[in-house]
């Protein structure tokens, strides 16, 4: 097979031709592609929970939202990263790949570092101010530790996997994933049921699949011969692409990291209704995070397509991308928060079989996970704001609706109040951010189309 055939094979035209089915094979291998690394967390929970214990899968799944806290803000510039090079390619801008390419390269290392010792310095004094009960404490401080070993290596292969989407390449990353993932679950079973290695165990497994991710995803960069090749000998700081990516990626960043924060304060919450909510709120976790992966992906999609449209000229096919994406993303989500929700029993017992953490379980699925395709429309306009080179009022409204709005649900939590009502503010928060993110696209778009006919 020629290089000519084989670029053409991994890649999708975006700029001319039918919308709804490229995007559709654009989008599914990266909700697969998202399932595959929840799974990582997912196999990690279920494999302590069944074979050493609650406090043990409490341990494990108190640390998801901490995780999303310190990886956020340097996966959100993976997101600037995409708009950038898929930009560029709607200008034809071969120069300009090129440079972004070797800067995201550059940025991906950066950030890996600064992870890697991120994580060993406050996974302790984090998880206590969470009020991480003292029987789970050491268990969740030895995972984060380790876990913060392989960040390196996760943000490198977002990196490369953001570098690869701009082409609207989204299979090879995934092949990546199906390869790592069966190595993560392997290796689970090995060190905790064969080595009786617990906690650790799960978090080496998913540090080896990280650097298993990492080398194979920069060994497709260095042999690929298009424009996106990622040359290794040549890499340099290239302040001005650094910055073109930070400008779309940093509030990208910032947002997710102030969600995570919210989530946290949510967490400190749970915790108080002791240890069987906190693993009960922690396997129903992994199925909101399954279902957000359809989301994000048709997120990504949107910003994919629409930043290459946009680049040239093309704001009604950009208009059609937005509309393809929420259609597509809230179809999905209400069959899949319908099915989940019903058949909630079956779907929560790979985790655990305890009555008291099922019951925490399904109350959470039934409060959340339930209503969570209110979150699409708000996910996808922000995505295509990104695409037109708004990246920062999607962050703020954001920020203010699901973030600033649940600090506040928490703070003035009475202490009498249920698990329940707790967790109510999520559809409620969602359904605000809708509301204030519809206003502030059709203000956009009427800016951006008119400066377009002037």
């Amino acid at each position: 097979m020629t290089e000519e055939v084989t670029r053409k094979r991994n890649s999708i035209n975006m700029l001319s031709g039918p919308l709804a089915w490229p995007m559709l094979m654009f989008a599914l291998p990266l909700i697969a592609s998202g399932l595959l690394q929840q799974s990582f967390n997912a196999v990690d929970v279920a494999v302590v929970g069944r074979f050493t214990g609650p406090e043990a899968l409490a341990a494990v799944g108190c640390n998801g939202p901490v995780i999303g806290l310190l990886i956020n803000m340097f996966l959100g510039l993976s997101v600037g990263v995409n708009v950038i090079i898929a930009n560029y390619i709607g200008q034809n801008n071969r120069q300009g790949v090129r440079a972004s390419v070797s800067a995201s390269a550059v940025l991906a290392l950066g950030s890996g570092v600064i992870m890697l010792v991120t994580t060993q310095i406050v996974a302790r004094p984090l998880l206590t101010a969470l009020d991480t009960p003292p029987e789970v404490l050491d268990m969740a401080v030895d995972y984060l530790r380790i876990l913060g070993a392989g960040m390196p290596f996760m943000i490198i292969y977002n990196f490369g996997s953001a570098i690869l989407r701009s082409i609207g390449d989204t299979r090879r990353p995934f092949f990546i994933l199906v390869v790592s993932g069966i190595v993560n679950v392997a290796l689970n079973l090995v060190f905790v049921i064969c080595l009786g290695m617990g906690v650790k165990g799960v978090a080496w497994a998913t540090v080896i699949a990280n650097v298993l991710n990492a080398f194979i995803i920069v060994l497709l960069l260095v042999r690929e011969q298009s424009d996106i090749h990622l040359d290794i000998k040549a890499l340099a700081p290239n302040w001005r692409q650094m910055r073109k990516i930070a400008d779309v990626g940093v509030p990208a960043g910032l947002q997710a990291t102030v969600f995570s924060i919210s989530n946290i304060f949510i967490i400190s919450a749970i915790n108080s209704f002791g240890a069987y909510a906190m693993a009960g709120s922690a396997a129903a976790l992994n199925y909101e995070m399954y279902c957000y992966f359809v989301i994000n992906a048709f997120g990504q999609t949107c910003v994919a397509f629409g930043s290459q449209n946009y680049g040239a000229g093309n704001l009604e096919r950009c208009r059609r991308v937005l509309q393809i994406s929420l259609i597509y993303s809230t179809v999905i989500l209400i069959v899949l928060n319908v099915l989940i929700a019903w058949q909630r029993n079956f779907f929560l017992a790979p985790f655990t079989s305890d009555p008291n953490v099922l019951a925490y379980a399904g109350e959470r699925i039934v409060a959340v996970l339930l209503f969570q395709f209110i979150a699409c429309y708000y996910e996808m306009t922000g995505s295509m704001l990104r695409a037109l080179d708004y990246s920062m009022t999607p962050a703020l409204i954001t920020i203010f609706g699901t973030c600033v709005i649940r600090l506040l649900w928490v703070f003035f939590f009475p202490s009498d109040g249920t698990f329940g009502q707790l967790l109510s503010i999520y559809p409620i928060s969602w359904t605000l951010t809708d509301i204030i993110m519809y206003c502030a696209y059709r203000r956009i778009r009427r800016s951006v189309y008119s400066q377009a006919a002037a």
